[in-house]
Protein backbone atom coordinates (compact mmCIF):
# COMPACT_ATOMS: atom_id res chain seq x y z
CA UNK A 1 0.00 0.00 0.00
CA UNK A 2 1.13 3.35 -1.03
CA UNK A 3 2.58 5.17 2.07
CA UNK A 4 0.42 8.68 0.82
CA UNK A 5 -2.57 6.54 1.34
CA UNK A 6 -1.85 5.48 4.48
CA UNK A 7 -0.87 9.38 5.48
CA UNK A 8 -4.29 10.50 4.49
CA UNK A 9 -6.27 7.36 5.76
CA UNK A 10 -4.23 8.50 9.18
CA UNK A 11 -4.58 12.41 8.91
CA UNK A 12 -9.00 11.20 7.40
CA UNK A 13 -9.01 9.01 11.02
CA UNK A 14 -7.61 11.81 13.02
CA UNK A 15 -9.82 14.28 11.96
CA UNK A 16 -12.80 12.43 12.32
CA UNK A 17 -11.92 11.05 15.90
CA UNK A 18 -11.22 14.82 16.91
CA UNK A 19 -14.78 15.69 15.18
CA UNK A 20 -16.62 13.14 17.59
CA UNK A 21 -14.65 14.64 20.71
CA UNK A 22 -15.49 18.35 19.72
CA UNK A 23 -19.32 17.20 18.92
CA UNK A 24 -19.55 15.21 22.46
CA UNK A 25 -17.78 18.30 24.56
CA UNK A 26 -20.06 20.86 22.46
CA UNK A 27 -23.34 18.73 23.71
CA UNK A 28 -22.06 18.27 27.48
CA UNK A 29 -21.20 21.66 27.53
CA UNK A 30 -24.77 22.31 26.88
CA UNK A 31 -26.30 19.80 28.82
CA UNK A 32 -28.85 20.74 31.49
CA UNK A 33 -27.89 21.30 34.76
CA UNK A 34 -26.96 18.67 37.14
CA UNK A 35 -30.29 17.28 39.26
CA UNK A 36 -30.02 18.88 43.13
CA UNK A 37 -29.07 16.81 45.24
CA UNK A 38 -31.52 15.17 48.30
CA UNK A 39 -31.93 17.97 51.27
CA UNK A 40 -29.48 16.72 54.06
CA UNK A 41 -30.24 19.75 56.79
CA UNK A 42 -32.82 21.50 57.98
CA UNK A 43 -33.65 24.45 55.76
CA UNK A 44 -35.38 27.85 57.28
CA UNK A 45 -37.06 30.54 54.88
CA UNK A 46 -38.15 33.18 57.18
CA UNK A 47 -39.38 37.06 57.15
CA UNK A 48 -41.11 36.60 53.64
CA UNK A 49 -44.59 37.50 52.54
CA UNK A 50 -45.77 33.62 51.96
CA UNK A 51 -48.51 33.32 48.98
CA UNK A 52 -49.90 30.11 50.30
CA UNK A 53 -52.04 29.20 46.76
CA UNK A 54 -55.14 28.64 48.53
CA UNK A 55 -55.82 32.21 48.78
CA UNK A 56 -54.28 33.08 52.08
CA UNK A 57 -51.34 35.33 52.83
CA UNK A 58 -48.75 35.27 55.64
CA UNK A 59 -46.71 38.42 55.45
CA UNK A 60 -44.05 37.62 57.73
CA UNK A 61 -43.89 33.98 57.48
CA UNK A 62 -41.41 31.50 58.98
CA UNK A 63 -41.36 27.89 56.28
CA UNK A 64 -39.26 24.80 57.53
CA UNK A 65 -37.92 22.71 55.15
CA UNK A 66 -37.66 19.01 56.49
CA UNK A 67 -36.53 16.17 54.56
CA UNK A 68 -38.22 17.52 51.51
CA UNK A 69 -41.35 18.51 53.52
CA UNK A 70 -42.95 21.46 54.96
CA UNK A 71 -43.32 21.56 58.54
CA UNK A 72 -43.66 24.80 59.48
CA UNK A 73 -46.11 27.05 57.67
CA UNK A 74 -46.87 30.14 60.29
CA UNK A 75 -46.59 33.65 61.09
CA UNK A 76 -42.86 34.34 62.04
CA UNK A 77 -44.71 36.57 64.99
CA UNK A 78 -46.43 33.86 66.22
CA UNK A 79 -44.43 30.96 66.03
CA UNK A 80 -40.93 30.64 67.96
CA UNK A 81 -38.48 28.54 66.08
CA UNK A 82 -34.73 27.75 67.26
CA UNK A 83 -32.15 28.66 64.12
CA UNK A 84 -30.93 25.51 62.31
CA UNK A 85 -29.44 24.23 59.26
CA UNK A 86 -29.88 27.11 56.59
CA UNK A 87 -31.33 29.96 57.06
CA UNK A 88 -32.06 32.47 54.12
CA UNK A 89 -33.88 35.71 54.90
CA UNK A 90 -36.43 36.59 52.56
CA UNK A 91 -37.39 40.07 54.05
CA UNK A 92 -38.83 42.02 51.13
CA UNK A 93 -39.35 38.83 49.08
CA UNK A 94 -42.44 36.40 47.82
CA UNK A 95 -42.86 33.19 48.35
CA UNK A 96 -45.27 30.75 46.29
CA UNK A 97 -45.60 26.87 45.63
CA UNK A 98 -44.10 26.10 42.74
CA UNK A 99 -46.23 26.65 39.32
CA UNK A 100 -47.96 23.66 37.82
CA UNK A 101 -48.34 23.69 33.62
CA UNK A 102 -51.05 21.28 32.64
CA UNK A 103 -51.77 19.80 29.31
CA UNK A 104 -48.10 20.39 28.07
CA UNK A 105 -46.03 18.25 25.36
CA UNK A 106 -42.60 19.59 27.28
CA UNK A 107 -39.85 16.96 26.97
CA UNK A 108 -41.87 15.55 23.69
CA UNK A 109 -40.25 17.36 21.06
CA UNK A 110 -36.75 19.17 21.40
CA UNK A 111 -36.46 20.68 17.68
CA UNK A 112 -39.24 20.18 15.46
CA UNK A 113 -37.48 20.22 12.65
CA UNK A 114 -35.42 17.37 13.57
CA UNK A 115 -37.52 14.41 13.31
CA UNK A 116 -35.93 11.86 16.25
CA UNK A 117 -36.40 14.26 18.65
CA UNK A 118 -40.31 14.59 18.26
CA UNK A 119 -42.18 12.16 20.15
CA UNK A 120 -45.92 13.80 20.49
CA UNK A 121 -47.53 11.77 18.47
CA UNK A 122 -48.20 8.73 17.45
CA UNK A 123 -49.01 6.71 14.05
CA UNK A 124 -53.21 5.61 14.30
CA UNK A 125 -56.38 7.24 15.86
CA UNK A 126 -56.93 5.56 18.72
CA UNK A 127 -54.33 5.67 20.84
CA UNK A 128 -55.21 5.16 24.58
CA UNK A 129 -52.26 2.77 25.53
CA UNK A 130 -49.34 5.58 24.10
CA UNK A 131 -48.16 6.65 27.15
CA UNK A 132 -46.40 10.13 27.08
CA UNK A 133 -44.14 9.38 30.33
CA UNK A 134 -41.78 7.18 28.85
CA UNK A 135 -40.67 9.35 26.13
CA UNK A 136 -40.22 12.46 28.01
CA UNK A 137 -36.80 14.13 27.79
CA UNK A 138 -35.87 14.93 31.59
CA UNK A 139 -32.50 16.54 29.99
CA UNK A 140 -34.51 18.77 27.80
CA UNK A 141 -33.25 22.27 27.41
CA UNK A 142 -36.73 23.59 27.39
CA UNK A 143 -37.90 21.83 30.70
CA UNK A 144 -34.84 23.54 31.84
CA UNK A 145 -36.02 26.64 31.20
CA UNK A 146 -39.25 26.51 32.77
CA UNK A 147 -37.70 26.78 35.94
CA UNK A 148 -36.51 30.57 36.06
CA UNK A 149 -40.30 31.52 36.21
CA UNK A 150 -41.08 29.12 38.83
CA UNK A 151 -42.77 27.04 36.83
CA UNK A 152 -41.63 23.22 38.55
CA UNK A 153 -44.31 20.73 37.57
CA UNK A 154 -46.13 19.84 34.39
CA UNK A 155 -48.48 17.42 32.88
CA UNK A 156 -47.21 15.99 30.45
CA UNK A 157 -49.18 14.77 26.97
CA UNK A 158 -49.13 13.79 24.13
CA UNK A 159 -50.66 15.21 21.08
CA UNK A 160 -52.74 13.79 17.74
CA UNK A 161 -55.40 11.57 16.61
CA UNK A 162 -58.69 11.07 18.06
CA UNK A 163 -57.75 9.43 21.30
CA UNK A 164 -53.85 10.74 22.01
CA UNK A 165 -52.59 8.60 24.93
CA UNK A 166 -51.92 8.51 28.53
CA UNK A 167 -50.68 11.71 30.20
CA UNK A 168 -48.05 11.79 33.15
CA UNK A 169 -47.19 14.65 36.18
CA UNK A 170 -43.49 15.24 36.54
CA UNK A 171 -41.46 17.74 38.61
CA UNK A 172 -38.97 19.56 36.44
CA UNK A 173 -35.34 18.75 37.97
CA UNK A 174 -34.66 15.12 37.58
CA UNK A 175 -31.83 12.27 35.52
CA UNK A 176 -34.61 10.49 33.69
CA UNK A 177 -38.39 10.09 33.07
CA UNK A 178 -38.78 7.64 36.43
CA UNK A 179 -36.94 10.42 38.21
CA UNK A 180 -39.60 13.14 37.30
CA UNK A 181 -42.79 10.94 37.51
CA UNK A 182 -44.33 12.09 40.49
CA UNK A 183 -47.78 10.85 39.02
CA UNK A 184 -47.91 8.05 36.47
CA UNK A 185 -51.21 7.51 34.04
CA UNK A 186 -53.24 10.01 35.50
CA UNK A 187 -55.50 10.37 32.35
CA UNK A 188 -56.41 10.05 28.76
CA UNK A 189 -56.80 12.31 26.28
CA UNK A 190 -59.54 12.50 23.74
CA UNK A 191 -59.69 15.16 20.69
CA UNK A 192 -63.52 15.68 20.40
CA UNK A 193 -65.11 15.50 17.00
CA UNK A 194 -65.39 18.98 15.53
CA UNK A 195 -69.17 19.89 14.45
CA UNK A 196 -67.55 22.23 11.79
CA UNK A 197 -64.88 22.10 9.05
CA UNK A 198 -62.40 24.29 7.03
CA UNK A 199 -61.49 23.27 2.86
CA UNK A 200 -57.67 23.09 2.56
CA UNK A 201 -56.77 26.49 0.83
CA UNK A 202 -53.57 25.59 -0.57
CA UNK A 203 -56.21 23.11 -2.56
CA UNK A 204 -57.96 26.32 -3.73
CA UNK A 205 -60.79 24.70 -1.38
CA UNK A 206 -63.06 27.18 0.38
CA UNK A 207 -61.66 28.12 3.72
CA UNK A 208 -64.82 29.34 5.44
CA UNK A 209 -66.48 27.12 8.41
CA UNK A 210 -69.17 24.96 6.88
CA UNK A 211 -70.56 21.61 9.13
CA UNK A 212 -68.68 18.69 9.25
CA UNK A 213 -71.30 16.00 7.48
CA UNK A 214 -68.74 13.56 9.26
CA UNK A 215 -69.53 14.94 12.64
CA UNK A 216 -72.32 11.81 13.73
CA UNK A 217 -70.09 9.12 11.72
CA UNK A 218 -67.17 10.57 13.84
CA UNK A 219 -69.27 10.29 17.33
CA UNK A 220 -70.33 7.29 16.47
CA UNK A 221 -66.84 5.46 15.89
CA UNK A 222 -66.03 6.88 19.23
CA UNK A 223 -68.44 5.20 20.66
CA UNK A 224 -68.02 1.86 19.49
CA UNK A 225 -64.74 2.03 20.50
CA UNK A 226 -65.36 3.09 24.13
CA UNK A 227 -67.89 0.21 24.20
CA UNK A 228 -65.57 -2.13 23.17
CA UNK A 229 -63.16 -0.84 25.94
CA UNK A 230 -65.82 -1.25 28.77
CA UNK A 231 -66.96 -4.26 27.48
CA UNK A 232 -63.28 -6.00 27.49
CA UNK A 233 -62.67 -8.41 30.13
CA UNK A 234 -59.01 -9.08 29.44
CA UNK A 235 -58.97 -12.74 29.10
CA UNK A 236 -58.64 -12.80 25.50
CA UNK A 237 -56.21 -14.77 24.45
CA UNK A 238 -54.68 -11.93 22.93
CA UNK A 239 -54.13 -8.91 25.06
CA UNK A 240 -56.13 -5.57 23.42
CA UNK A 241 -53.46 -3.02 24.20
CA UNK A 242 -55.97 0.11 23.85
CA UNK A 243 -59.11 -1.65 25.19
CA UNK A 244 -57.02 -2.16 28.58
CA UNK A 245 -55.21 1.32 28.57
CA UNK A 246 -59.36 2.75 29.38
CA UNK A 247 -60.00 0.14 32.16
CA UNK A 248 -58.79 3.46 34.60
CA UNK A 249 -61.82 5.67 33.08
CA UNK A 250 -64.56 2.97 34.16
CA UNK A 251 -62.99 2.58 37.30
CA UNK A 252 -62.60 5.74 38.25
CA UNK A 253 -58.56 5.53 39.00
CA UNK A 254 -57.99 7.95 36.17
CA UNK A 255 -59.22 10.89 34.08
CA UNK A 256 -60.73 11.72 30.57
CA UNK A 257 -59.57 14.91 29.67
CA UNK A 258 -61.57 16.10 26.56
CA UNK A 259 -60.31 18.88 24.17
CA UNK A 260 -63.24 20.24 22.92
CA UNK A 261 -64.14 24.27 22.34
CA UNK A 262 -67.71 24.62 20.75
CA UNK A 263 -70.51 24.92 22.93
CA UNK A 264 -72.30 21.68 20.82
CA UNK A 265 -68.89 20.00 21.69
CA UNK A 266 -69.44 20.24 25.17
CA UNK A 267 -72.76 19.60 25.78
CA UNK A 268 -72.52 16.06 23.43
CA UNK A 269 -69.27 15.36 25.48
CA UNK A 270 -71.08 15.86 28.52
CA UNK A 271 -73.61 13.14 27.50
CA UNK A 272 -71.11 10.85 26.49
CA UNK A 273 -69.41 11.00 29.88
CA UNK A 274 -73.04 9.91 31.20
CA UNK A 275 -73.57 7.26 29.03
CA UNK A 276 -70.65 5.73 29.85
CA UNK A 277 -71.08 6.75 33.31
CA UNK A 278 -67.29 7.97 33.44
CA UNK A 279 -66.63 9.39 36.96
CA UNK A 280 -64.08 11.69 36.25
CA UNK A 281 -63.66 14.25 32.80
CA UNK A 282 -62.06 17.39 32.92
CA UNK A 283 -62.46 19.82 29.88
CA UNK A 284 -59.86 21.38 27.84
CA UNK A 285 -59.55 24.37 26.06
CA UNK A 286 -63.21 25.01 26.74
CA UNK A 287 -63.58 28.33 25.22
CA UNK A 288 -67.32 28.45 25.11
CA UNK A 289 -68.02 26.61 28.31
CA UNK A 290 -68.92 30.06 30.22
CA UNK A 291 -72.11 29.69 28.40
CA UNK A 292 -72.34 25.86 29.55
CA UNK A 293 -71.07 26.92 33.24
CA UNK A 294 -74.64 25.09 35.15
CA UNK A 295 -73.92 22.26 33.08
CA UNK A 296 -70.49 21.50 33.95
CA UNK A 297 -71.10 22.20 37.39
CA UNK A 298 -73.93 20.08 37.87
CA UNK A 299 -71.73 17.18 36.52
CA UNK A 300 -68.54 17.99 38.21
CA UNK A 301 -66.22 18.98 35.08
CA UNK A 302 -63.72 21.09 35.65
CA UNK A 303 -61.76 22.97 33.01
CA UNK A 304 -58.37 24.02 31.77
CA UNK A 305 -59.07 26.87 30.08
CA UNK A 306 -56.86 28.02 27.32
CA UNK A 307 -54.13 30.74 27.36
CA UNK A 308 -55.13 34.11 28.37
CA UNK A 309 -52.96 35.30 26.06
CA UNK A 310 -54.72 34.70 22.60
CA UNK A 311 -57.00 37.14 20.60
CA UNK A 312 -61.04 36.15 20.50
CA UNK A 313 -62.02 33.33 18.83
CA UNK A 314 -64.68 35.06 16.85
CA UNK A 315 -65.36 38.54 15.09
CA UNK A 316 -68.47 38.78 17.13
CA UNK A 317 -66.74 37.95 20.66
CA UNK A 318 -65.99 40.31 23.42
CA UNK A 319 -61.93 41.60 23.14
CA UNK A 320 -61.51 40.03 26.54
CA UNK A 321 -62.90 37.03 26.56
CA UNK A 322 -59.85 35.10 26.57
CA UNK A 323 -58.57 37.49 29.79
CA UNK A 324 -61.94 36.75 31.63
CA UNK A 325 -63.07 33.17 30.71
CA UNK A 326 -61.47 31.86 33.85
CA UNK A 327 -63.24 34.61 35.87
CA UNK A 328 -66.41 33.98 35.02
CA UNK A 329 -66.10 29.79 35.26
CA UNK A 330 -64.70 30.66 38.58
CA UNK A 331 -67.95 33.06 39.79
CA UNK A 332 -70.35 29.74 38.37
CA UNK A 333 -68.78 27.51 40.69
CA UNK A 334 -66.24 25.74 38.34
CA UNK A 335 -62.95 24.43 39.39
CA UNK A 336 -60.72 26.10 36.61
CA UNK A 337 -56.77 26.35 35.58
CA UNK A 338 -55.09 27.30 32.98
CA UNK A 339 -53.70 25.65 30.45
CA UNK A 340 -50.78 26.53 27.51
CA UNK A 341 -51.52 24.81 24.56
CA UNK A 342 -50.92 26.08 20.72
CA UNK A 343 -48.72 27.64 18.80
CA UNK A 344 -44.69 27.51 20.13
CA UNK A 345 -46.56 25.83 23.07
CA UNK A 346 -43.24 24.70 24.87
CA UNK A 347 -41.22 27.31 24.97
CA UNK A 348 -44.73 29.39 25.63
CA UNK A 349 -45.41 27.34 28.96
CA UNK A 350 -42.77 29.98 30.61
CA UNK A 351 -45.19 32.44 30.47
CA UNK A 352 -47.94 30.52 32.42
CA UNK A 353 -47.41 33.10 35.51
CA UNK A 354 -48.27 36.27 33.62
CA UNK A 355 -51.06 34.19 32.08
CA UNK A 356 -52.58 34.11 35.51
CA UNK A 357 -51.50 37.71 36.38
CA UNK A 358 -54.09 38.76 33.18
CA UNK A 359 -56.94 37.06 34.43
CA UNK A 360 -56.15 39.25 37.46
CA UNK A 361 -56.05 42.37 35.64
CA UNK A 362 -59.88 41.58 34.31
CA UNK A 363 -61.62 41.27 37.63
CA UNK A 364 -60.15 38.44 39.65
CA UNK A 365 -58.87 39.03 42.72
CA UNK A 366 -54.95 38.28 42.68
CA UNK A 367 -54.54 35.48 45.31
CA UNK A 368 -57.87 33.32 43.45
CA UNK A 369 -55.60 34.21 39.64
CA UNK A 370 -52.53 32.19 41.61
CA UNK A 371 -55.18 29.33 42.34
CA UNK A 372 -55.03 28.84 38.47
CA UNK A 373 -51.66 27.54 38.26
CA UNK A 374 -51.23 25.93 41.99
CA UNK A 375 -54.22 24.66 43.92
CA UNK A 376 -56.84 24.35 41.31
CA UNK A 377 -54.23 23.29 38.90
CA UNK A 378 -53.39 20.54 41.76
CA UNK A 379 -56.61 19.47 42.64
CA UNK A 380 -57.67 18.93 38.53
CA UNK A 381 -54.63 16.53 38.04
CA UNK A 382 -55.14 14.85 41.93
CA UNK A 383 -51.64 16.25 43.66
CA UNK A 384 -53.65 18.42 45.78
CA UNK A 385 -52.46 16.39 49.03
CA UNK A 386 -48.98 16.79 48.34
CA UNK A 387 -48.22 19.94 45.63
CA UNK A 388 -50.06 23.06 44.78
CA UNK A 389 -50.01 25.01 48.12
CA UNK A 390 -47.54 25.91 50.89
CA UNK A 391 -48.90 23.54 53.82
CA UNK A 392 -47.29 21.24 56.48
CA UNK A 393 -46.56 18.04 55.52
CA UNK A 394 -46.56 18.82 51.61
CA UNK A 395 -43.93 18.80 49.46
CA UNK A 396 -41.48 21.47 49.90
CA UNK A 397 -41.88 22.72 46.24
CA UNK A 398 -41.48 26.45 46.28
CA UNK A 399 -39.58 28.97 45.10
CA UNK A 400 -38.64 32.96 46.42
CA UNK A 401 -39.35 35.92 44.13
CA UNK A 402 -38.02 39.20 44.52
CA UNK A 403 -41.51 40.52 43.55
CA UNK A 404 -45.02 39.53 42.45
CA UNK A 405 -44.45 36.00 40.77
CA UNK A 406 -47.31 36.92 38.38
CA UNK A 407 -45.69 40.48 36.64
CA UNK A 408 -43.00 39.71 34.15
CA UNK A 409 -41.05 42.75 35.49
CA UNK A 410 -40.92 41.45 39.21
CA UNK A 411 -40.98 37.73 38.65
CA UNK A 412 -37.09 37.64 39.40
CA UNK A 413 -36.48 34.10 41.14
CA UNK A 414 -33.74 33.82 43.70
CA UNK A 415 -33.82 30.43 44.95
CA UNK A 416 -36.61 27.64 44.26
CA UNK A 417 -36.64 23.81 45.68
CA UNK A 418 -38.60 21.44 44.47
CA UNK A 419 -39.01 18.17 46.97
CA UNK A 420 -36.77 20.60 49.53
CA UNK A 421 -33.48 20.02 47.15
CA UNK A 422 -32.15 23.86 46.30
CA UNK A 423 -32.79 23.21 42.26
CA UNK A 424 -30.39 25.76 39.91
CA UNK A 425 -32.05 28.20 38.51
CA UNK A 426 -28.89 28.47 35.43
CA UNK A 427 -30.01 27.41 32.15
CA UNK A 428 -28.79 27.58 28.46
CA UNK A 429 -30.71 30.89 27.90
CA UNK A 430 -29.13 32.31 31.06
CA UNK A 431 -25.66 31.08 29.50
CA UNK A 432 -26.02 33.02 26.39
CA UNK A 433 -27.65 36.48 28.26
CA UNK A 434 -24.51 36.34 30.35
CA UNK A 435 -22.28 35.69 27.66
CA UNK A 436 -23.62 38.29 25.59
CA UNK A 437 -23.70 40.59 28.43
CA UNK A 438 -20.19 40.40 28.55
CA UNK A 439 -19.18 41.35 24.81
CA UNK A 440 -22.59 44.37 25.30
CA UNK A 441 -20.28 45.02 28.91
CA UNK A 442 -16.97 45.04 27.23
CA UNK A 443 -17.81 47.33 23.84
CA UNK A 444 -19.50 50.06 26.68
CA UNK A 445 -15.74 50.09 28.50
CA UNK A 446 -13.63 50.59 25.03
CA UNK A 447 -15.83 53.77 24.52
Amino acid sequence: MPKSFITVKTNYMKTYINLILATCISVASFAQQTPAPKQTETIMIMNGTAHLGNGEVIKNSAIVIKDGKLSVVADAKVVKLAQEGTVIDASGKHIYPGFIAPNTSLGLVEIDAVRATDDEDDIGTMLPHIRSLIAYNAESKIVESMRPNGVLLGQITPRGGRISGTSSIVQFDAWNWEDASVKTDDGIHLNWPNPFSTGRWWLGEDPAAKPNKNYESDITTLETFVSNAKAYNGKDTQVNLPFKAMRGLFDGSQTLYVHANDEKQIIDAISFKNKFNIEKMVLVGGYQSHNLAKELKTNNIAVLTGRTHSLPDAADDDYDMPYKLPKLLMDAGVLVAIQNAGSMERANARNLPFQAGQVAQFGLDKEDALKLITLNAAKILGIDDTYGTLEVGKSATLFISEGDALDMRTNILTKAFINGRDISLETHQTELWKRYQNKVDANKAKK
